[in-house]
């Protein structure tokens, strides 16, 4: 970050509306992965500051959801503005603490402002129904109220957008939030919290615990016992959501669950190949390929393969890597040495079965979390990274024969967030569309996100929907009354 980007920095948790810092050496610190910097050092916040942000939220719910979708509306689209006022700062808070390219970065600050508006809207067309009734002399109606207390667990690839997208259907529903930001990027949840205090959202609607790795797992336990609870949203993998599941499972809370992706992206051989490269590179390297919606599998049919990867391959080499604030940058750094060591070891793994690398294939000469843009043929379904989600740029191209194998080999995965599927015979289109199980396909593009859509999977990649006015109905309960009119 740049020195006087400190406006919104904050070095606290935000528990009914204050500021609390660490007690004692109760601290963890966020490094820059880039370079390693010491960013900051925050609250490392465990059960006792957990329950103290669950009663806060549950003494604000009362006022809060008592006031009209237009006030709350209201509030919302204040945030909004500030969001887009803040972008410069929220961009270079992004970039260092996550990596990613500061074009990215800002990209991603409209990305999650666009949500806040669009639920400061929808949040008025929380419509209940009349129905009509068996009986003459009775009327029934169906309401449709707020969930109460949420609690919220954000990863850390998309640290601004991830928050809004949660925190923003609950709150113009009338539910007030408990979020747990990853400990690798809670500064930028903080600054959004911010924010939402100088638009004017009450103390307790929103409250932040902060934590390190190794308080996650007391905190999201917490979360989840507590009755006072009544929902969990999350996104993150696939195992952690597991365990939270089971977490909720004796409150029976209601759940949102955006977990782990392995797309499969599938080129006909009567595809655009220019069109097609570049939906790769969309969808495969951005933020250096640690999205859960990332290319997985490239499934390239046999007449346009060869063709593919050696474009494919020459983009990629082209490909400018390192710190995220460089103006050039086009692939930052993975978020940390964990991270590197998978992706390192899967691309060990699928050379060893006899994978061939025509670009990259390795960390970075110069040391820190970087691995080369990387371009991989002659892949097999046996190998590691066809099974695993990569979260790194590394793009494996693996050869089909024809429309019925693309289909089976995209759908041998427990995971089914999203797809990809490059042709120009409209017929073929829709009818793999159908067949391929995942929630979400692009069709002849590469991306696929935004604030009016619903997004999210089926199989191990979760449940509920997040965006669009789907989004809205995770965080409303349906209250049914029958009247007697007679």
């Amino acid at each position: 970050m740049q020195a006087g980007n400190t406006d919104l920095l904050r070095n606290a948790c935000l528990i009914g509306g204050d500021w609390l810092p660490a007690q004692g050496d109760k601290v963890f610190a966020v490094h820059n992965p880039a370079n390693n910097e010491l960013l900051a050092q925050l609250p490392d916040c465990g059960e006792v500051e957990t329950r103290q942000a669950i009663t806060a939220a549950a003494l604000a719910w009362p006022a809060w959801r008592q006031r009209t979708a237009h006030e709350r509306g209201a509030l919302l689209k204040r945030w909004h503005a500030l969001i887009l006022a803040a972008t410069d700062d929220l961009a270079a808070l992004i970039t260092a603490e996550c990596g990613k390219p500061l074009a990215e970065a800002r990209a991603e600050v409209a990305y999650g402002a666009s949500f806040v508006e669009w639920f400061a809207e929808e949040g008025k067309r929380a419509y209940g129904e009349t129905i009509p009734s068996p009986q003459p002399a009775r009327r029934l109606l169906t309401l449709r109220q707020p969930v109460g207390v949420c609690a919220v667990i954000t990863p850390w690839n998309f640290p601004l957008a991830m928050i809004t997208r949660k925190l923003a259907p609950a709150l113009a529903a009338g539910c007030v939030v408990v979020a747990k930001p990853a400990e690798q990027t809670p500064l930028t949840a903080l600054a959004l919290a911010v924010l939402a205090e100088r638009a004017g959202i009450p103390a307790g609607v929103i409250n932040v615990v902060t934590g390190s790795a190794a308080s996650a797992a007391v905190i999201g336990q917490t979360l989840c016992d507590d009755p006072r609870v009544r929902k969990l949203s999350f996104t993150g993998s696939t195992e952690v959501g597991r365990r939270l599941m089971a977490q909720c499972a004796p409150s029976i809370k209601k759940l949102s669950l955006e977990l782990g992706g392995n797309a499969p992206f599938i080129v006909f051989d009567d595809a655009d190949l220019d069109a097609a490269v570049e939906g790769a590179l969309l969808a495969k390297f951005r933020n250096a390929g640690q999205t859960c919606v990332c290319a997985n599998r490239l499934y390239v049919q046999q007449g346009i393969h060869d063709r593919f990867v050696a474009r494919l391959a020459e983009r990629v080499q082209a490909f400018k890597l390192g710190d995220g604030a460089a103006p050039d940058t086009a692939i930052g750094p993975l978020i940390d040495a964990a991270a590197l060591s998978k992706v390192e070891a899967l691309v060990a793994d699928a050379v060893a079965a006899g994978a061939r690398v025509l670009s990259g294939g390795q960390r970075r000469a110069e040391g820190g979390n970087f691995y080369l843009p990387t371009v991989l043929t002659g892949m097999t379904a046996a190998m590691r990274i066809a099974r695993e989600e990569i979260f790194g740029p590394v793009a494996p191209v693996f050869r089909f024969a024809d429309e019925a194998e693309a289909v089976a080999l995209a759908n041998d995965s427990e995971y089914g967030l999203a797809a990809y599927v490059y042709t120009r015979d409209l017929n073929r289109a829709l009818r793999v569309a159908e067949a391929l199980e995942t929630g979400m396909v692009g069709i002849n593009t590469g991306i696929i996100s935004n604030e009016v859509a619903p997004f999210g999977g089926i199989k191990q990649s979760g449940i509920g929907r997040e965006g669009s006015r789907h989004g809205l109905d995770e965080y409303l309960e349906i209250k049914y009354l029958c009247i007697d009119a007679g």
